[in-house]
C-alpha cells in the first residue's frame, strides 16, 4: 500500500535531511542513499535501522 504523498512531502532523512523517495523495499533517500523500512504501512525513519544501498 502506498504513502500518503502529503506524508512523503514532509519526511526527510533523518541523517542527512535529503529528500526520500517511496521504493518497493522502503523509503529511499537521494542524498545520502540510506534505506528506510516500511513496517505495516509506518515509516520506520531511524538511522539505526536503515541499510546503506547505492544511489
Amino acid at each position: 500500500m502506498p504513502l500518503d504523498p502529503r506524508l512523503l512531502e514532509i519526511l526527510c532523512c533523518p541523517a542527512c535531511r535529503g529528500e526520500v523517495v517511496e521504493k518497493p523495499e522502503g523509503l529511499h533517500c537521494q542524498g545520502c542513499g540510506l534505506l528506510y523500512p516500511i513496517e505495516d504501512g509506518i515509516p520506520v525513519m531511524l538511522v539505526e535501522q536503515a541499510k546503506q544501498v547505492p544511489l
